[in-house]
């Protein structure tokens, strides 16, 4: 990668990513559903839509809001079809495969938003929103975010639940090595990475005996293919983002990008602030988190974890991703939209379920709901800010507005073939993480891989 590449502003890196994302890639306003045929046929029949979703109860509370929809929509009966997280995205193709493809899903599994769309799966409701005379403002939704489902002036998705990257930390940790707390401000340059491994070289304790160990800082921000963007370096190049998720090139084996992998396995292998992934599991199980068994000081993660912040064991607080340099990127997001399947029978009728979903009283209703999901309508996410026992909600609304002016919608999302792409990392990127192999002799045989994964 050319070290010296003119780097887009975060303004511009989101609206070029919410213009294709990528090229390819009560109720606040809209009608009403006494305006709308909801039976699509103007005769009255009553039909039966399917969204489906993930078999877990921050998706499935959805099934709590089809009485009032189905109350004010005599005509549209809700089924909820559900899967488990890593069986997602296979259930789903075997449900289009067999002609039982569901309504309106979201990307929820492995597979985002450009293999969707590169496989022709989507919806394009262009002529359904011109019809319905739907407006994103109407509902408080941003204009940036419906770009990102905007593909060549089509649009193939309406954004329902907008999570950003944050840090979380242990407010008892903190006291407990006489630490001041992270700033979340995301313009206190004060508050940066060096600090941040500072701090946690403070509360870091190892020891043989696995109870008495702790690190200080887990940082986990965004997949591991896009953990370079954080510190200035490209791993795909540019065009991605106009060539439907397909890069022309990428840049794994690239100095900058080897780099990058360095300093951050390097807060595990040579700082010993952060945990290993082995022990990780040992302390909080297969699926655990070691943060929430109070095992970690400092956790950069996705703000879904904030959704079990009133039920863990201690004070909890939230702060800006430290500044790195001069980095323009430090908040990864994860926009999830609503999409309507092409082989949806009821196209209309799902787009009356969906414009329910982003209404803001019902978004409001679903934060409770759900258990603490961020909704993307931005009136409601003044509910959202206030969520959480024991934090400030002003550093909750910091932290989120902070999290989109440096903001990179999760590449996840935008390049197609991903659930490959991530499972080829993982295995790859162990022995690095366990001290049998350096960032320099794994870079290329993931650039090799890599580009086999995306010719295909």
């Amino acid at each position: 990668m050319n070290k010296n590449r003119k780097r887009k502003t975060p303004a511009l890196l989101l609206a070029t990513v919410m213009f294709v994302v990528l090229a390819m890639s009560g109720c606040s306003g809209g009608k009403s559903a006494g305006e709308v045929d909801s039976s699509g046929s103007g005769k009255g029949e009553k039909v039966t839509i399917t969204h489906y979703t993930i078999d877990s109860e921050d998706r499935t509370f959805i099934e709590k809001l089809i009485p009032d929809f189905e109350k004010k929509h005599p005509n549209i009966k809700v089924k909820v079809e559900k899967a488990p997280y890593e069986q997602f995205d296979s259930k789903l193709q075997t449900l289009i495969a067999g002609d039982k493809s569901p309504d309106v899903t979201s990307h929820y599994g492995y597979g985002g938003f450009a293999e969707y769309y590169n496989k022709g799966m989507l919806l394009d409701l262009t002529d359904i929103i011109k019809e319905d005379d739907f407006k994103a403002g109407d509902y408080n939704i941003p204009e940036d975010l419906m770009k990102i489902y905007t593909v060549k002036d089509r649009t193939y998705g309406i954004p329902v639940n907008m999570y950003v990257t944050l840090m979380l930390y242990n407010k008892d940790m903190f006291d407990a090595a006489s630490l001041s707390y992270p700033s979340s401000d995301y313009e206190d340059k004060s508050w940066t990475f060096d600090k941040m491994v500072e701090d946690a070289k403070k509360m870091t304790v190892i020891s043989d005996d696995v109870g008495k160990t702790q690190y200080g800082v887990d940082f986990t921000w965004a997949e591991r293919d896009m953990r370079p963007l954080y510190f200035g370096a490209q791993p795909y190049s540019e065009d991605t983002w106009t060539n439907g998720g397909v890069p022309s090139a990428t840049h794994f084996d690239s100095p900058e990008v080897i780099a990058a992998y360095n300093k951050l396995f390097g807060l595990i292998t040579k700082e010993k602030v952060s945990p290993s992934t082995e022990w990780s599991k040992s302390v909080a199980g297969q699926n655990g988190d070691p943060f929430v068994a109070g095992k970690i000081g400092m956790s950069v993660t996705g703000s879904w974890s904030l959704a079990g912040a009133n039920d863990f064991p201690f004070k909890i607080g939230v702060a800006a991703v430290p500044w790195e340099g001069d980095n323009k990127v430090r908040s990864t997001l994860f926009v999830d939209p609503l999409l309507i399947l092409k082989g949806s029978k009821h196209p209309k009728e799902a787009f009356e379920w969906v414009k329910f979903l982003v209404t803001t009283e019902v978004q409001e209703k679903s934060i409770e709901l759900s258990g603490g999901n961020p909704p993307v309508n931005t009136k409601a996410a003044e509910t959202y800010y206030k969520h959480f026992e024991g934090i400030d909600p002003a550093d909750v609304k910091k932290v989120y507005e902070g999290g989109v002016k440096y903001g990179f919608e999760s590449y996840n999302h935008l390049v197609t073939n991903y659930s490959q792409i991530n499972d080829m990392f993982i295995n790859e990127m162990q022995p690095i993480e366990t001290g049998h192999k350096t960032v320099e002799e794994v870079m290329p045989t993931i650039q090799k891989k890599i580009t086999e994964i995306i010719k295909r």
